[in-house]
């Protein structure tokens, strides 16, 4: 009998298994690190905070511009509504803007990206299985608009049922929003999809972003969001929450460009998309919850004398 001739796919797929797998690991570690050590972190952060306050620099700032960097330091003041969370958002979300503006112009120019994606494509139409397309199609489904559809209407109805309103319109600013950008932005770069993109489509639209990336990152992001919320303080789960919601999301975007129905800067267009708006969404969501909390005890303090 002649030996069976080993698959190279198969075993490149078992690699990227476990390479996932890994990482997954040493993120939910990490988080248990950071758990048990987040006192010594917080402190050896405030330290370097205080010093670079009363360095020399900022003291010769303070005095040449008081307005100026009294509302600098607002934009990095921990308890304020505007401050920190606000302002790392922001750099977050203008991240994300530059990453996409990069790719699009990239894509539209046709330079060097472009060449990345047909290599990608090609290699993995090359090396693809019958087994390895009905695995990735489970994956990819995921991200699918129905499956968004029907986490976006359950979440909604939890949040409805326990009077979570400021929290629902967040939710639904993600997801509706997130849609609208995705269709625009098609609509306004109208790239064609891969030529082997109809043999899972039953329709074919434009490609770039990759809305299953970009509608996963922000929906799966929100769940991950919400969840966080709800686990406070536990950060050792809190971690494990996130790690899991990362490691789904980069195997949709990994099972767009398996099937052949979006090329690597789809995806990393539609990544880059999600995380501006996923961002700028949790951003005003903080601000929402954190203005409600400051309105009852703005009531309860006593007007002053007239």
């Amino acid at each position: 009998m002649q030996a069976a001739t080993p698959n190279p796919f198969s075993s490149r797929v078992t690699f990227v298994i476990l390479l996932l797998a890994v990482l997954f690991a040493l993120l939910v570690l990490g988080g248990g690190w950071l758990e048990h050590n987040l006192g010594k972190v917080a402190r050896a952060a405030e330290r370097a905070r205080q010093r670079f306050i009363n360095s020399e620099l900022l003291r010769r700032l303070r005095g040449r511009y008081p307005r100026l960097t009294r509302f600098v330091a607002a934009r990095f003041a921990r308890g304020e509504y505007l401050g920190l969370h606000l302002t790392v958002g922001f750099l977050i979300s203008l991240t994300g803007l530059w990453i996409f503006s990069a790719i699009m112009r990239a894509v539209i120019h046709e330079a060097a990206i472009t060449r990345t994606d047909m290599k990608v494509y090609e290699w993995l139409h090359t090396h693809a299985t019958l087994t390895g397309y009905g695995g990735w199609s489970v994956l990819s489904s995921l991200g699918s608009g129905l499956a968004i559809t029907v986490i976006g209407v359950g979440v909604a109805g939890l949040l409805a049922y326990r009077r979570r309103w400021i929290v629902l319109g967040g939710w639904t600013a993600a997801l509706v929003g997130g849609g609208l950008l995705d269709g625009a932005l098609k609509l306004a770069i109208r790239r064609p999809r891969p030529p082997t993109a109809l043999d899972f489509l039953s329709h074919l639209s434009w490609s770039f972003p990759s809305g299953h990336s970009m509608g996963s990152l922000i929906a799966y992001g929100m769940v991950a969001y919400l969840l966080v919320l709800a686990l406070m303080p536990r950060r050792g789960l809190q971690a494990g929450v996130v790690a899991a919601a990362t490691l789904l999301v980069l195997s949709i975007g990994l099972s767009r460009m398996y099937l052949g129905v979006h090329y690597f800067s789809d995806v990393m267009g539609g990544f880059a998309a999600g995380v501006l708006w996923l961002s700028a969404c949790i951003s005003g969501l903080e601000v929402a919850r954190r203005l409600k909390a400051r309105a009852p005890a703005a009531a309860a303090r006593p007007a002053p004398p007239a």
